[in-house]
C-alpha cells in the first residue's frame, strides 16, 4: 500500500500524521510508553487540536523487543488474535539518559530517543541493525471513514530481506509489494496460499508484524531504503527478534508463534494419490497399490482425494457407496498391505450434503448479517463454511472425522482453507478481515488435534495447503496448485524456501506437478526433487501420476530415489526431531547454512537438506545444472567424487543422479532399510564420516522413530587418526571414512578395514575406535 508521492509528496487520498517529537514517557512495569506528537510543541497551545500516538514498548522473551502504536486506544478490539507463548522473569533492562531511553532484552535494545526529532533505533551490542525515522511511524487518514497505523523500518546498504510466508515470487523480497491475504492462485502468481507477516533480514535479525488481517508490505519499494508495513485501524503491534544469525531467529520466532510438531517417520516415505479428478473405484486403487508391489517401488501411504464422497455432496464425510460399496473392508485390506491411508477434506459443506441441514439447524456455518446462512455456488452448489469460532461447531465437525478414523484413515488433506468471505458474522463476534487468514489456523488445528487425540502424540500429521503464523505447528504443509513444467519446479523451490524462512519446518510438492500431464523428462527430474525434500507424494489434476504410465525407466527412477531416501531416514529423522525442537526448517535456504557467503544470498535453485547434504534439482531437459558449492571438499552423495567448492560449476546430470553433496565435515548416518522409512535405524547403520578436517571434532545422532535420541557418535581427528566414540549402541553397525587416504586398521580390534569400511558386531553398548588413515 502505498501513501507517499516520490520523495516529497503524499497522495491526494491521504492525510498521514506523523511522528516527528517526543513529548513525555512513562514506565511502568518493564513497559516503556512515549507519547509522540505530530509537531513540535513550542508553546502551551500547540497541544490544541494536535492528535497524539503513544508507543509502546515491551518484551514477551529474552531477544525479542515489542513495538506498539496507537492512535485511539477506545477501539474496541475484535479478535482472532495470533496464540503467542511470552515468558515471565527479569530479563527487561530500561535505562534513562540525558537524551535517549535504551530498552534491552537479552542480546537486543531500543534505544528511543528523546531530544527535539523523535526516532528509534535497534542495536545488537554496538551494531545498529535497523530503525524507525523521524515521520516513519504514522497515522494516516483516508477520507472520512477509512484510517491506517504505518511503520517503515531502515535497510542498510547490501541488506536484504527473506520470508513473508510461501512466496512464489523472487527469493530475495527487495522491491516487491506484497499483501498478507490468503487467496487459491496457484504456484505461478503473486498471490499466496500461506501469508505469514514475518520477515527475515541476512543482518540476522527478524521482524513480526502481530496481525492476522490483511498487513501490506512494501519491501525496499515504495522507499527503496525501508520495509514499510500498514494495517488498517488505530493501533500497530511488531516484534523485532534478534538472532544473532538467521538460525537463532528462526528459534526465537516460533518459540513466540509455536515450535511445529514432529510428524511420524512413516509420512516421510512415498505418497501416491488417486490424482483429483480421475476416476477410480477399489479395482483401480488396487492396480496403482499392486503395480507399485509388483516393481519393488516402496509405497508408504495412499490418498483418496475429492471423489471418494459423490460429487455435489463435499464436504459429508460420507463414502461414495456405489463405488465403494464396502470402504471399512476396503480399509481393511489395504492397510493389511502395510499402508497408511489419508483422505481428502475441506471445510466447505455443499448444500446436498447431509452436514448442510445439520450446520444451518445448529448454527455451526458462517453467517450473513441478517442471519441467513452465507451461500456461494463456487466450488460446490449452495456451499456455506463451518465457523470455527464455535466451539459446538468444532466438536461436530471433530466427531466426523474420529468416525473416520476409527474406519480406518491415518491423515487428512486439509485442502482449502483460503477462500474466506468478509462479508460474514462469526459465532464469537471475530472480525472477518481477521479471520480471512486466521481462519487457516483454526482449520487445520481442530483437524490436527482429533488425529493426536485418535492416534496419539507423534501420530498426527496432516496435508495442508493453507496457512498463516502459528500454522507450522500443524505439519505438514504443500505448494498448492503448480503446472508440470521446469518452471514450476523452480517456483515451487522459492515457496518452500520461503516458507522455511517463516518458521515452517516440513514442505511438500506435487511430484511431476499438478496441472496437466508432465512430459516424461519433468516427472523424471520432479522424482529426485521430490524425494529429497521432506516428504513426498505423487499427485496430479486430471491424469495419474503412478510412474509406468511414463515409461520404465520412470520406474527405475523412482525405485532409485525412493530407495535412497528410505536409507537416508536416520539422517532425516534426526533433522525433523531437531527441527521439532528448534523450529528450524529442514529444507534450507543456503543463505540460512551459509550466511556468511555473500555468493548465496540470492541462490534459490539450490537447498541445503539439513546442514550436510546440498541438493541442486535438475531443471532443464538437457540434464546440465549450474550449482554453487562453499568452500571445502565437498562429496558426491552416490558416486563418491570429491570436488572442491568455493566456486560455481556446472555438470550434466542422467535421471538418476543430480548435484548432491555432502558438507565437509560431517557424519551422515545410512540406513539398512530401503524399503520403508520407519525402522530401526541404529541396526546394521553404516556411520559415514567426510572429510573430516585434522583437528576437528563432529557429532550426531540416531533417533529412533518415537523421536527419542537412541546413539551419540563423536569422531575427531588428529592428523592421521579419527578417533570416533559411539554410545548406547549394543547393535551391529560399520563405520566409514570418505577421505584422501583409507582406513587401514582399527586399534583394539582385529578387523582390518577394506575399503574403508569397518564392520561393529553387536553387543557393545560404549566404545572407542581409533581409526588409523594411510
Amino acid at each position: 500500500m502505498k501513501f507517499t508521492d516520490g520523495n516529497w509528496m503524499i497522495r491526494e487520498q491521504y492525510e498521514v500524521i506523523s511522528a516527528v517529537e517526543p513529548y513525555d514517557h512513562i514506565i511502568d512495569n518493564k513497559e516503556l510508553t512515549v507519547h509522540v506528537s505530530p509537531r513540535p510543541i513550542a508553546i502551551r497551545s500547540n497541544i490544541l487540536n494536535t492528535p497524539m500516538l503513544k508507543v509502546q514498548f515491551h518484551s514477551p522473551k529474552p531477544g525479542i523487543i515489542g513495538v506498539k502504536l496507537v492512535h485511539f486506544k477506545g477501539v474496541r478490539q475484535r479478535g482472532p488474535r495470533f496464540m503467542l507463548t511470552p515468558e515471565t522473569g527479569d530479563f527487561v533492562k530500561i535505562e534513562e539518559t540525558a537524551n535517549e531511553i535504551i530498552f534491552t532484552s537479552g542480546s537486543l535494545s531500543a534505544h528511543v530517543q528523546m531530544g527535539e526529532e523523535w526516532h528509534v533505533s535497534f542495536y545488537r551490542g554496538a551494531e545498529r541493525l535497523t530503525g524507525s525515522r523521524v515521520k516513519s511511524m504514522a497515522y494516516i487518514k483516508e477520507g472520512k471513514t477509512r484510517t491506517y497505523m504505518r511503520e517503515e523500518l531502515d535497510l542498510g546498504v547490501g541488506e536484504l530481506v527473506y520470508g513473508l510466508g510461501e512466496r512464489f515470487t523472487s527469493f530475495v523480497k527487495n522491491g516487491q509489494v506484497i499483501d498478507m491475504w490468503n487467496k487459491d492462485g496457484g504456484t505461478s502468481s503473486e498471490q499466496a496460499y500461506k501469508n505469514v507477516p514475518f520477515y527475515m533480514s541476512n543482518k540476522g535479525y527478524g521482524v513480526f508484524v502481530n496481525h492476522p488481517e490483511l498487513v501490506s508490505f512494501e519491501v525496499a519499494s515504495e522507499k527503496v531504503k525501508k520495509v514499510q508495513f500498514a494495517v488498517e485501524g488505530e493501533s500497530l503491534e511488531y516484534f523485532v527478534i534478534d538472532g544473532p544469525d538467521m538460525k537463532d531467529v528462526l528459534v526465537k520466532y516460533t518459540s513466540l508463534t509455536g515450535k511445529p510438531a514432529l510428524p511420524p517417520a512413516w509420512s516421510f516415505g512415498l505418497w501416491l494419490t488417486t490424482s483429483f479428478t480421475t476416476n477410480y473405484d477399489e479395482q483401480t486403487i488396487n492396480t496403482f497399490i499392486d503395480g507399485m508391489a509388483e516393481r519393488n517401488l516402496p509405497l508408504s501411504v495412499f490418498h483418496f482425494d475429492c471423489f471418494w464422497m459423490r460429487g455435489f455432496h463435499w464436504t459429508d464425510f460420507t463414502w461414495d457407496n456405489e463405488t465403494f460399496p464396502d470402504p471399512v473392508g476396503m480399509l481393511q485390506r489395504l492397510k493389511a498391505k502395510g499402508l497408511k491411508i489419508s483422505v481428502w477434506i475441506n471445510p466447505y459443506i455443499a448444500e446436498r450434503s447431509k452436514l448442510f441441514d445439520e450446520g444451518m439447524e445448529h448454527g455451526y456455518l458462517l453467517k450473513k448479517a441478517n442471519g441467513d446462512v452465507w451461500q456461494t455456488d463456487m466450488w460446490q452448489a449452495g456451499m456455506g463454511i463451518v465457523d470455527f469460532t464455535n466451539p459446538a461447531a468444532c466438536e461436530w465437525f471433530a466427531q466426523y472425522l474420529r468416525d473416520l478414523i476409527d474406519q480406518g484413515v491415518d491423515s487428512f488433506k486439509t485442502d482449502f482453507g483460503e477462500r474466506i468471505p468478509t462479508d460474514v458474522v462469526y459465532y464469537d463476534g471475530s472480525d472477518p478481515q481477521k479471520m480471512h487468514n486466521y481462519y487457516a489456523y483454526l482449520y487445520n488445528k481442530v483437524v490436527f488435534e482429533v488425529l493426536e487425540e485418535k492416534l496419539g502424540k507423534g501420530e498426527a500429521v496432516v496435508f495442508a495447503r493453507s496457512a498463516t503464523a502459528g500454522g507450522q505447528q500443524f505439519p505438514i504443509h504443500w505448494g498448492g496448485d503448480c503446472n508440470s513444467d521446469y518452471e514450476s519446479m523452480a517456483e515451487s523451490l522459492r515457496g518452500g524456501l520461503s516458507l522455511g524462512l517463516s518458521g515452517f519446518a516440513y514442505w511438500s510438492h506435487d511430484i511431476g506437478g499438478f496441472e496437466n500431464m508432465p512430459q516424461v523428462d519433468v516427472f523424471k527430474r520432479w522424482l529426485a526433487f521430490g524425494l529429497l525434500s521432506s516428504h513426498s507424494r505423487l499427485h496430479g489434476s486430471k491424469s495419474y501420476r503412478v510412474p509406468w504410465v511414463y515409461d520404465e525407466e520412470a520406474v527405475d527412477v523412482t525405485r532409485y530415489f525412493t530407495n535412497l531416501k528410505c536409507r537416508l531416514m536416520p539422517y532425516l529423522y534426526q533433522l525433523a526431531a531437531k527441527s521439532h525442537e528448534q523450529g528450524i526448517p529442514m529444507m534450507r535456504a543456503m543463505v540460512l547454512e551459509f550466511p556468511n557467503d555473500p555468493a548465496v544470498e540470492y541462490i534459490d535453485r539450490q537447498y541445503m537438506l539439513g546442514d550436510h547434504l546440498l541438493v541442486a534439482p535438475v531443471l532443464r531437459a538437457d540434464g546440465v545444472v549450474r550449482y554453487y558449492l562453499p568452500e571445502g571438499k565437498w562429496t558426491h552423495f552416490i558416486s563418491g567424487e570429491v570436488i572442491e567448492g568455493g566456486k560455481w560449476l556446472t555438470g550434466e546430470y542422467d535421471f538418476f543422479s543430480l548435484p548432491l553433496f555432502v558438507r565437509p565435515n560431517s557424519i551422515i548416518v545410512h540406513g539398512a532399510n530401503e524399503t520403508r522409512p520407519d525402522y530401526d535405524y541404529a541396526h546394521d547403520a553404516t556411520i559415514a564420516i567426510y572429510q573430516l578436517e585434522d583437528g576437528k571434532s563432529i557429532a550426531t545422532t540416531i533417533y529412533n522413530v518415537n523421536g527419542e535420541a537412541e546413539v551419540r557418535v563423536q569422531a575427531t581427528r588428529e592428523q592421521d587418526h579419527i578417533t570416533v566414540d559411539v554410545a548406547g549402541s549394543g547393535k551391529p553397525f560399520s563405520i566409514r571414512v570418505y577421505d584422501d587416504k583409507r582406513v587401514i586398521a582399527m586399534d583394539g580390534e582385529a578387523a582390518v578395514a577394506i575399503d574403508g569400511i569397518v564392520n561393529i558386531p553387536a553387543g557393545k553398548e560404549q566404545l572407542t575406535l581409533k581409526l588409523q588413515l594411510s
